[in-house]
Protein backbone atom coordinates (compact mmCIF):
# COMPACT_ATOMS: atom_id res chain seq x y z
CA UNK A 1 0.00 0.00 0.00
CA UNK A 2 1.54 3.05 -1.12
CA UNK A 3 2.04 6.04 1.57
CA UNK A 4 -0.28 8.80 2.13
CA UNK A 5 1.63 12.01 1.20
CA UNK A 6 0.85 14.61 4.29
CA UNK A 7 -0.42 18.16 2.71
CA UNK A 8 0.08 21.70 4.57
CA UNK A 9 0.13 24.70 3.01
CA UNK A 10 0.67 28.70 3.96
CA UNK A 11 -2.49 30.92 2.79
CA UNK A 12 -1.61 35.16 2.48
CA UNK A 13 -2.90 37.35 -0.75
CA UNK A 14 -0.45 37.58 -1.94
CA UNK A 15 1.31 34.71 -1.40
CA UNK A 16 3.97 34.39 -4.05
CA UNK A 17 6.64 36.44 -1.78
CA UNK A 18 6.70 33.43 1.26
CA UNK A 19 9.73 31.43 2.07
CA UNK A 20 7.75 29.18 4.33
CA UNK A 21 7.69 26.55 1.49
CA UNK A 22 11.53 26.83 0.82
CA UNK A 23 11.43 26.51 4.71
CA UNK A 24 9.16 23.61 5.15
CA UNK A 25 10.31 21.32 1.88
CA UNK A 26 13.62 21.38 2.92
CA UNK A 27 13.22 19.73 6.07
CA UNK A 28 10.61 17.08 4.47
CA UNK A 29 13.63 16.41 2.55
CA UNK A 30 15.66 16.42 5.19
CA UNK A 31 13.80 13.96 7.48
CA UNK A 32 12.06 12.35 3.72
CA UNK A 33 8.72 12.59 4.54
CA UNK A 34 6.52 11.91 1.89
CA UNK A 35 5.03 15.38 2.31
CA UNK A 36 3.93 18.49 0.28
CA UNK A 37 3.62 21.99 1.06
CA UNK A 38 1.96 24.33 -0.49
CA UNK A 39 1.31 28.20 -1.15
CA UNK A 40 -2.18 28.69 -1.55
CA UNK A 41 -3.35 32.25 -2.32
CA UNK A 42 -7.11 33.42 -0.82
CA UNK A 43 -8.74 36.74 -0.91
CA UNK A 44 -10.50 37.97 2.13
CA UNK A 45 -13.73 37.23 1.17
CA UNK A 46 -12.71 33.32 0.22
CA UNK A 47 -11.46 32.67 4.14
CA UNK A 48 -13.93 31.24 5.54
CA UNK A 49 -14.39 28.68 2.89
CA UNK A 50 -11.05 28.09 2.58
CA UNK A 51 -10.60 27.01 6.09
CA UNK A 52 -13.53 25.60 6.32
CA UNK A 53 -12.90 23.11 3.59
CA UNK A 54 -9.39 21.79 4.70
CA UNK A 55 -10.19 18.41 5.78
CA UNK A 56 -11.95 17.98 2.39
CA UNK A 57 -8.53 18.83 0.98
CA UNK A 58 -6.88 16.66 3.37
CA UNK A 59 -4.86 18.97 4.69
CA UNK A 60 -3.25 18.28 7.71
CA UNK A 61 -2.67 22.00 8.41
CA UNK A 62 -0.81 25.43 7.80
CA UNK A 63 0.29 28.79 7.87
CA UNK A 64 -1.04 31.89 7.94
CA UNK A 65 0.13 35.13 6.94
CA UNK A 66 -0.64 38.62 5.84
CA UNK A 67 -3.62 39.65 5.74
CA UNK A 68 -5.70 36.75 7.23
CA UNK A 69 -4.06 36.47 10.68
CA UNK A 70 -6.77 37.96 12.51
CA UNK A 71 -9.48 36.61 10.47
CA UNK A 72 -8.37 33.08 11.35
CA UNK A 73 -8.25 33.80 14.61
CA UNK A 74 -12.14 33.75 14.37
CA UNK A 75 -12.42 30.67 12.40
CA UNK A 76 -10.24 28.17 14.91
CA UNK A 77 -12.19 25.90 16.92
CA UNK A 78 -9.64 26.21 19.26
CA UNK A 79 -6.57 28.39 20.42
CA UNK A 80 -3.70 28.08 22.24
CA UNK A 81 -2.33 30.72 24.87
CA UNK A 82 0.07 32.31 22.37
CA UNK A 83 -2.69 32.90 20.12
CA UNK A 84 -5.13 34.03 22.50
CA UNK A 85 -2.95 36.47 23.96
CA UNK A 86 -1.96 37.91 20.66
CA UNK A 87 -4.97 37.99 19.20
CA UNK A 88 -3.63 36.13 16.11
CA UNK A 89 -3.51 32.67 14.53
CA UNK A 90 -0.13 31.95 12.07
CA UNK A 91 -0.80 28.35 12.19
CA UNK A 92 -3.75 25.93 11.70
CA UNK A 93 -3.69 21.81 13.33
CA UNK A 94 -6.22 19.45 13.55
CA UNK A 95 -6.09 17.67 16.93
CA UNK A 96 -8.44 14.91 17.40
CA UNK A 97 -10.27 16.00 14.54
CA UNK A 98 -10.53 19.95 15.92
CA UNK A 99 -9.28 22.68 14.57
CA UNK A 100 -6.64 24.19 16.47
CA UNK A 101 -4.95 27.98 15.81
CA UNK A 102 -1.95 29.00 17.66
CA UNK A 103 0.70 32.03 16.97
CA UNK A 104 4.41 31.20 16.82
CA UNK A 105 5.82 34.49 16.60
CA UNK A 106 6.45 35.54 19.64
CA UNK A 107 8.63 31.53 19.62
CA UNK A 108 9.85 32.41 16.99
CA UNK A 109 11.21 36.01 18.00
CA UNK A 110 12.58 34.45 21.31
CA UNK A 111 14.63 31.58 19.66
CA UNK A 112 16.40 33.62 17.24
CA UNK A 113 17.43 36.22 20.22
CA UNK A 114 18.46 33.14 22.19
CA UNK A 115 21.09 31.59 18.82
CA UNK A 116 22.44 34.93 18.67
CA UNK A 117 22.30 37.11 21.61
CA UNK A 118 22.78 35.07 24.92
CA UNK A 119 21.53 36.41 28.07
CA UNK A 120 19.27 38.71 25.88
CA UNK A 121 15.90 38.92 28.33
CA UNK A 122 18.40 39.93 31.02
CA UNK A 123 19.75 42.82 29.71
CA UNK A 124 16.97 45.60 30.86
CA UNK A 125 14.29 47.50 29.61
CA UNK A 126 12.91 46.72 26.21
CA UNK A 127 12.11 49.66 23.77
CA UNK A 128 9.42 48.54 21.00
CA UNK A 129 9.20 50.50 17.89
CA UNK A 130 5.47 49.94 16.58
CA UNK A 131 2.32 48.81 18.23
CA UNK A 132 0.70 46.59 15.48
CA UNK A 133 0.37 43.13 15.18
CA UNK A 134 3.65 42.31 15.47
CA UNK A 135 4.54 44.05 18.13
CA UNK A 136 1.45 41.81 20.01
CA UNK A 137 3.89 39.26 19.39
CA UNK A 138 7.04 40.33 20.82
CA UNK A 139 5.57 42.20 24.03
CA UNK A 140 4.07 38.81 24.48
CA UNK A 141 7.50 37.01 24.00
CA UNK A 142 9.27 39.62 26.48
CA UNK A 143 6.66 39.35 28.81
CA UNK A 144 6.63 35.43 28.81
CA UNK A 145 10.64 36.09 29.31
CA UNK A 146 9.96 38.12 32.14
CA UNK A 147 11.07 41.51 31.31
CA UNK A 148 9.11 44.11 33.42
CA UNK A 149 9.75 47.35 31.39
CA UNK A 150 8.79 47.02 28.14
CA UNK A 151 8.02 50.50 26.50
CA UNK A 152 6.29 50.71 23.29
CA UNK A 153 6.68 53.59 21.33
CA UNK A 154 4.27 54.28 17.81
CA UNK A 155 3.51 57.33 15.75
CA UNK A 156 -0.09 57.14 16.85
CA UNK A 157 0.24 57.25 20.66
CA UNK A 158 -3.50 55.93 20.70
CA UNK A 159 -2.02 52.53 19.16
CA UNK A 160 0.77 52.17 21.34
CA UNK A 161 -2.25 52.69 24.84
CA UNK A 162 -4.25 50.01 23.39
CA UNK A 163 -1.13 47.43 22.70
CA UNK A 164 -0.02 48.84 26.40
CA UNK A 165 -3.56 48.25 28.28
CA UNK A 166 -3.80 44.53 26.26
CA UNK A 167 -0.44 43.37 28.00
CA UNK A 168 -1.21 45.26 31.40
CA UNK A 169 1.55 45.62 34.12
CA UNK A 170 5.01 46.55 32.95
CA UNK A 171 3.76 47.63 29.63
CA UNK A 172 3.86 51.52 29.08
CA UNK A 173 2.86 53.34 25.67
CA UNK A 174 5.18 56.69 24.36
CA UNK A 175 4.85 58.80 21.55
CA UNK A 176 7.30 59.11 19.29
CA UNK A 177 8.84 62.15 20.51
CA UNK A 178 10.30 60.39 24.09
CA UNK A 179 12.36 58.16 22.04
CA UNK A 180 15.42 58.71 23.08
CA UNK A 181 14.86 59.29 26.67
CA UNK A 182 13.35 55.71 26.71
CA UNK A 183 17.09 54.89 24.84
CA UNK A 184 18.89 56.02 27.43
CA UNK A 185 18.71 52.60 30.07
CA UNK A 186 17.35 50.21 27.50
CA UNK A 187 18.88 46.72 27.26
CA UNK A 188 17.16 45.87 24.02
CA UNK A 189 15.44 48.15 20.98
CA UNK A 190 12.92 45.74 18.57
CA UNK A 191 11.41 47.70 15.25
CA UNK A 192 8.52 45.77 14.44
CA UNK A 193 7.64 48.31 11.89
CA UNK A 194 7.99 48.12 8.15
CA UNK A 195 10.17 50.71 7.84
CA UNK A 196 13.81 50.03 6.12
CA UNK A 197 11.78 47.42 4.07
CA UNK A 198 11.68 49.36 0.71
CA UNK A 199 14.66 51.45 1.75
CA UNK A 200 16.04 54.03 3.66
CA UNK A 201 13.04 55.95 5.05
CA UNK A 202 15.14 57.47 8.08
CA UNK A 203 15.44 55.76 11.45
CA UNK A 204 12.21 55.76 14.48
CA UNK A 205 15.10 55.90 16.51
CA UNK A 206 18.50 56.86 17.39
CA UNK A 207 20.70 53.40 17.83
CA UNK A 208 23.23 56.15 19.42
CA UNK A 209 21.06 57.01 22.36
CA UNK A 210 21.41 53.48 23.43
CA UNK A 211 24.37 51.82 26.06
CA UNK A 212 27.04 49.99 24.95
CA UNK A 213 25.66 46.26 26.45
CA UNK A 214 22.10 47.12 24.16
CA UNK A 215 20.90 44.64 21.71
CA UNK A 216 19.22 46.00 18.69
CA UNK A 217 17.24 43.62 16.79
CA UNK A 218 14.72 43.97 13.56
CA UNK A 219 12.13 41.63 12.27
CA UNK A 220 12.05 42.89 8.95
CA UNK A 221 14.42 40.73 7.22
CA UNK A 222 14.52 42.21 3.38
CA UNK A 223 16.68 43.70 3.60
CA UNK A 224 18.79 41.35 5.64
CA UNK A 225 20.79 44.23 7.38
CA UNK A 226 18.36 47.12 7.83
CA UNK A 227 18.55 50.85 8.13
CA UNK A 228 18.48 50.47 12.14
CA UNK A 229 20.66 47.55 12.20
CA UNK A 230 23.15 49.09 9.86
CA UNK A 231 23.27 52.30 12.48
CA UNK A 232 23.61 49.86 15.49
CA UNK A 233 26.44 47.64 14.15
CA UNK A 234 28.41 51.43 13.01
CA UNK A 235 27.98 52.33 16.96
CA UNK A 236 29.14 48.63 17.85
CA UNK A 237 26.38 47.62 19.44
CA UNK A 238 25.06 44.03 19.07
CA UNK A 239 22.71 43.44 16.59
CA UNK A 240 20.42 40.59 15.50
CA UNK A 241 18.34 40.38 12.30
CA UNK A 242 15.13 38.91 11.10
CA UNK A 243 15.06 36.01 9.39
CA UNK A 244 16.05 34.04 11.88
CA UNK A 245 12.51 34.87 13.96
CA UNK A 246 11.09 33.77 10.43
CA UNK A 247 12.67 29.82 10.69
CA UNK A 248 12.37 29.62 13.95
CA UNK A 249 8.59 30.27 14.20
CA UNK A 250 7.98 27.61 11.42
CA UNK A 251 9.26 25.23 13.64
CA UNK A 252 6.39 24.27 16.15
CA UNK A 253 3.69 23.73 12.66
CA UNK A 254 6.08 21.07 11.08
CA UNK A 255 6.34 19.03 14.38
CA UNK A 256 2.42 19.06 14.40
CA UNK A 257 1.53 18.39 10.69
CA UNK A 258 4.76 16.17 10.14
CA UNK A 259 5.10 14.53 13.74
CA UNK A 260 8.96 15.19 13.56
CA UNK A 261 10.61 18.48 15.34
CA UNK A 262 13.32 20.00 12.85
CA UNK A 263 16.07 22.31 13.43
CA UNK A 264 17.21 25.50 12.23
CA UNK A 265 20.69 24.77 10.80
CA UNK A 266 23.07 27.02 9.02
CA UNK A 267 22.18 24.96 5.97
CA UNK A 268 18.84 26.54 6.12
CA UNK A 269 19.34 29.78 7.03
CA UNK A 270 21.57 29.72 3.90
CA UNK A 271 19.53 28.44 1.13
CA UNK A 272 16.74 31.36 2.22
CA UNK A 273 19.90 34.31 2.26
CA UNK A 274 20.87 32.88 -0.92
CA UNK A 275 16.96 33.55 -2.41
CA UNK A 276 16.53 36.86 -0.73
CA UNK A 277 19.67 37.36 -2.90
CA UNK A 278 17.84 36.03 -6.49
CA UNK A 279 14.77 37.87 -5.38
CA UNK A 280 16.43 41.47 -4.92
Amino acid sequence: MAETSIRAFVVGHPIAHSRSPKIHRHWLEAFGIAGSYEAVDVAPAGLAAFVGGLNRQGFRGGNVTIPHKEGVFALAERRDEAAEEIGAVNTLWFEDGTLWGGNTDAHGFAANLDEYALDWDRNGPAVVLGAGGAARAVVHALKQRGIKDIRIVNRTLARARELGDRFGAGVSAHALGATGELLADAGLLVNTTALGMHGNEGLLADPALLPEKAIVTDIVYVPLETPLLAAAKAHGLKTVDGLGMLLHQAVPGFEHWFGKRPVVTPDLRASIVADLGAAA
